[in-house]
């Protein structure tokens, strides 16, 4: 099941050549959800090919490097007559903001937009096997953070036991006891559980937007399969960083480390970096065991199943 993260702008709040303003966008199961909207984005999602099938869109903030692509793209959406409702997802209190936003220029989108204030720690949607949740971050003005969730899977069946050792033969038994209802069998009631393993995991990403390292981020990214952390700053500007609510990248591989995430993608890198983005790297993978990676624009990182 595809679960697939395209970065669309890993800038910090000055794009340059190669890196646009903040937005990510995930592929899941063929829904098309957007993080974050900087200027230029539509002009990404046509290089990069994800298409403007999107559903959601995911705000964790309201500096202008993460919601300036917003008129646009709403723009070019209706000039393409789309007809299927956009949601946008904001914190609280932003909800005059967006709309301004949406309506910028003069205009009334030809299809329906609604505007949704989450606070930290709720469900902002709730989907077919999944949901995206807010978290609290620390940014110089109201901000969250998102988790995209899925349900866990169903635990492994053992067929090699249902045949031999039960003798329970292929057919409909099988799917009735991967389903969890018990079946019978030659006079005996087989439980699910004799035949099929503790549930399985379903897959976790998390996005935090700017950012400085927050307790909430740890917790909601506990064994996340991947983390998409600030990182605008190396950790000589430690200071700078604090001063202007973003993380080092050495902050961003602390927290990756204690949450035990699998994989580690730095972003939002500032522009004093072009050229120098291996430092950044370097001292996320000094403190952090895991796999980091410092995307370009247009890099995509396919998240699988842990098992």
């Amino acid at each position: 099941m595809t679960l697939r993260v395209t970065f669309l702008g890993t800038s910090g709040a000055v794009p340059t050549v190669k890196r646009a303003p903040s937005a990510v966008h995930v592929n899941r199961k063929g829904e098309s959800l957007l993080f974050d909207w900087g200027g230029g984005t539509q002009r990404q999602m046509m290089r990069f090919g994800t298409g403007f099938d999107v559903s959601h869109l995911f705000v964790t903030h309201l500096h202008g490097d993460h919601v300036l692509g917003i008129p646009g793209l709403v723009q070019s959406m209706g000039f393409n007559d789309r007809e299927a409702g956009l949601a946008i997802h904001g914190p609280p209190g932003t909800r005059r903001e967006l709309q301004s936003l949406v309506h910028a220029g003069g205009t009334t989108p030809s299809f329906p937009v609604r505007i949704i204030e989450n606070e930290p720690d709720t469900v902002a949607l709730s989907g077919e096997g999944f949901e995206v949740r807010t978290f609290a971050t620390e940014h110089r003005t109201t901000a969250v953070g998102y988790a995209l969730v899925e349900d866990d899977r169903k635990g492994r069946f053992d067929r090699q036991r249902a045949e031999e050792e039960l003798g329970i033969p292929p057919g409909p038994k099988y799917g009735r006891l991967h389903d969890g209802e018990p079946v019978e069998h030659d006079g005996r009631v087989i439980q699910p559980e004799a035949v099929v393993g503790d549930p399985r995991p379903g897959r976790t990403v998390v996005y935090t937007g700017d950012t400085r390292p927050v307790a909430a981020t740890e917790s909601v990214a506990d064994g996340a399969d991947l983390l998409i952390h600030d990182a605008t700053f190396v950790d000589e500007a430690v200071d700078r960083a604090r001063s202007t609510g973003h993380a080092t990248a050495r902050e961003a591989g602390e927290i990756a480390a204690r949450a035990g995430v699998r994989h580690l993608a730095l972003t939002h890198v500032s522009s004093r970096y072009a050229g120098r983005t291996h430092e950044l790297v370097a001292e996320a993978e000094a403190v952090f065991d895991g796999a980091v990676t410092l995307p370009d624009d247009g890099d995509e990182i396919e998240v699988s199943f842990q098992s």
